[in-house]
């Protein structure tokens, strides 16, 4: 598949309160301060409300070249994921082509992640930035800038370094050293695979997206219609944190867990144990979990960690299944 194309572009694919129109205004800059190229860079949004979806744009050309176009990039040279769970989102993998560079937030292996991607063909960088961002105390945007740059030809890692150096001197912002250590492990700790054209899965090509709602007549409160939202219970998109991880062996099912969780995450059922019924924690339905920590905070036998302490093995979790209800529990004997 061969498509001609005036400009460089670049798309990121993420959820608002990530910091990726951020990472799109550096990326802007650099290429026009630091790169000598003609360069423009602008966000899509729904609505001004965080965890609901927004796409990022950058577009490089040369100097004689210039950018009249201010159009969605339909066809990219680089694609950000900054939330593996945006996979399933339409549009989200369009344009995807030989030639392009995927950078996808994972800690899972390029194989595995191609097939959530179903991604035709190109060249596909994982990096684990929620880890980097737990390990350098600074935001998972920037151990993808990092791995952004790894995959192009022509971004250099010192420049880009130097470029956030100067926005932060501009801008009178904190935590500078933090970041430049997630940039850097970002761009060291990349995984990439070159994927090849194997009929395996199809190009896919940009659609329109229909949308009834107008401005007239938005739902109350301007509410997401998404299916990253509490209207269908699916918070999965939306987990821009870390997660808790229930340690069973620790727990003494007091049901603070349940109290304090906002999502009511947590599920509880009856089992007989010597004669005497009790209440025990199954665990967390992560379908309805938005990574808030609370559970974590309140354990009192320290039974709830965070995904990446203890070195837990994400891959060993068992995820609790989603039709056991809560509401058939009698409260009065819970507490």
């Amino acid at each position: 598949m061969v498509f001609k194309k005036d400009y460089f572009e670049i798309r990121l694919e993420s959820i608002t309160g990530l910091g990726t129109n951020f990472i799109s205004k550096i990326l802007g800059k650099y290429g026009a301060l630091y790169l000598g190229f003609n360069a423009s860079c602008f966000s899509s949004y729904t609505y001004e409300k965080n965890v609901t979806p927004i796409k990022s744009y950058i577009r490089y050309s040369k100097e004689n070249t210039p950018i009249r176009s201010n159009t969605p990039v339909e066809v990219p040279n680089i694609l950000g994921i900054f939330n593996i769970n945006l996979a399933h989102k339409k549009n989200t993998m369009a344009g995807v082509y030989e030639k392009t560079s995927v950078i996808v937030n994972s800690e899972k292996e390029p194989n595995i992640v191609r097939d959530i991607l179903k991604m035709y063909a190109g060249k596909l960088y994982c990096i684990d930035a929620n880890k980097i961002s737990y390990e350098t105390n600074s935001h998972i945007n920037f151990a993808i800038l990092g791995a952004i740059v790894k995959s192009s030809e022509f971004m250099c890692i010192d420049s880009i370094e130097q470029c956030v150096k100067d926005i932060y001197n501009e801008q009178n912002l904190n935590n500078l050293d933090n970041t430049l250590k997630a940039i850097r492990k970002g761009y060291e700790e990349v995984k990439s695979k070159e994927i090849y054209v194997d009929n395996k899965y199809d190009y896919v090509q940009t659609e329109n997206i229909k949308i009834n709602l107008e401005y007239k007549s938005p739902l109350i409160g301007c509410i997401s219609y998404s299916s990253g939202n509490t209207i269908l219970n699916d918070l999965s998109i939306n987990r821009n944190g870390f997660i808790p991880i229930l340690i069973k062996e620790k727990c003494i099912n007091c049901g603070l867990c349940y109290t304090t969780c906002p999502d009511m995450c947590f599920q509880f059922i009856k089992k007989i144990y010597k004669d005497n019924e009790k209440i025990i924690n199954m665990g967390i339905n992560y379908k309805h979990c938005k990574g808030c920590l609370r559970c974590v905070n309140i354990c009192p036998t320290k039974a709830l960690k965070t995904e990446h302490e203890n070195n837990i093995n994400l891959n060993k979790i068992n995820i609790v299944d989603k039709d056991l209800l809560i509401k058939n529990l009698d409260f009065e004997k819970i507490f």
